[in-house]
């Protein structure tokens, strides 16, 4: 990332969270992809690093016309351990349970409710 300023001192670094603290620590801008797409029509960039999962930097640039995006594609480990398959599994033989603390989950419902509104 410090490569990219070095070259072009005017770009601006956007992250997902879930990125390392020291791709965070470079960023201009940390969140969402809805946040990301908000910043950069909020801001109006010129040029952005966009640090995501490959497939997820197809939305912001879609929604950002006119924005040139370096987009170094990174695939995340986490992310590919989610497979149809063990979904199906895990939902037929109610397995692989995820506890979340209920403070937590009432603040994380409205974004998940928001996800899967088909009427969006």
């Amino acid at each position: 990332m410090r490569n990219y300023r070095k070259a072009d001192p005017g770009i601006k670094i956007i992250a997902h969270p879930e990125c390392p603290p020291d791709v965070l620590a470079e960023a201009d801008f940390t969140g969402s992809t809805s946040g990301m797409i908000d910043w950069v029509q909020t801001k109006q960039p010129q040029k952005v690093i966009m640090v995501t999962e490959c497939s997820m930097s197809d939305n912001v640039a879609v929604e950002t016309p006119g924005v040139e995006f370096i987009r170094p594609c990174n695939l995340c480990p986490h992310m590919k351990q989610i497979t149809l398959p063990k979904i199906l599994d895990s939902l037929l033989y109610m397995t692989d349970e995820v506890t979340v603390d209920p403070e937590i989950a009432g603040r994380a419902r409205l974004s998940v409710e928001r996800m899967i509104n088909l009427n969006n």
